[in-house]
């Protein structure tokens, strides 16, 4: 399974495929890594369908919203060939099809890649992975997870205030001055709860011995093993496999150059 992978492998097995496919420019490229992408993550990776498609759908629509806009003002350097649309100040030509229809699915790549690491990766393995194979400080990596663990707590306080002052009879105007008031009570207290959560657990680090020292010991020990070279090869193979593919196919483009 793909949540197994060690965080720091699978980031580098996601951050290379992107550099390098944000090079093409032609369609078949992006589809061919897009199925590659789609069919691991929903074989491989144990994701809901459900939960991906809430996540993978409004960012869907803001790509192609961006690809739209990149078809009707494309440069001219890469908006040649036959006229197919000319209705008032519209004209869509098959070069500036193309960049859009590329744009898109390159953007859907993207989308599809950034779900591929967040949905499969947990993140204190995450964490500890940076420490231990990327060599990040640990005052830096402990002190983001703090921080992402905090979150889930504001979220309760938050509606624990409300529920607070609800019971109170705080009064419920509408406008925006009335949100701004209610903003402003409750970011005072969750500030000051805040403050004090981050005194214990910086009490709590230093009682444990917790100094920020780079060589140390862990109680998980995060390691690369073979499968890990696995994924990040096959990732980097299928995508050679789709810029070889749309080669033989002719439709490789490469910043406006086509081979």
């Amino acid at each position: 399974m793909i949540s197994s992978i060690n965080p720091s492998v699978k980031g580098i097995s996601i951050l290379i495929p992107g550099i390098l496919l944000s090079l093409a420019f032609d369609v078949i490229t992006p589809l061919v890594f897009l199925i590659f992408i789609l069919t691991i993550t929903f074989l491989f990776g144990d994701v809901s369908i459900k939960r991906w498609l809430m996540f993978f759908a409004p960012l869907s629509l803001f790509a192609l919203g961006l690809a739209w806009t990149s078809m009707l003002h494309t440069n001219e350097k890469y908006s040649g060939g036959e006229l197919l649309v000319d209705f008032w100040w519209i004209d869509i030509t098959t070069g500036s099809l193309q960049v859009g229809v590329s744009l898109a699915l390159r953007s859907m790549c993207f989308i599809s890649l950034s779900l591929l690491f967040a949905l499969t990766t947990d993140s204190t393995k995450l964490m500890l992975s940076l420490m231990q194979q990327l060599k990040l400080p640990p005052k830096l990596t402990y002190g983001i997870l703090a921080g992402y663990r905090f979150l889930p707590l504001f979220k309760h306080e938050l509606d624990l205030l409300r529920q607070a002052h609800q019971i109170r009879g705080v009064s419920r105007k509408k406008g925006i001055r009335a949100r701004f008031g209610r903003m402003k009570r409750y970011l005072i207290p969750l500030l000051a709860n805040a403050i004090r959560k981050s005194e214990r657990v910086a009490n709590a680090m230093e009682s444990k011995g917790f100094t920020g020292d780079r060589n140390r010991t862990h109680y998980h020990e995060m390691r690369v093993r073979s499968r890990d070279w696995v994924f990040l090869s096959s990732m980097v193979a299928a995508l050679i496999f789709a810029f070889y593919l749309s080669y033989e196919l002719g439709y490789l483009n490469i910043f406006g150059r086509t081979f």
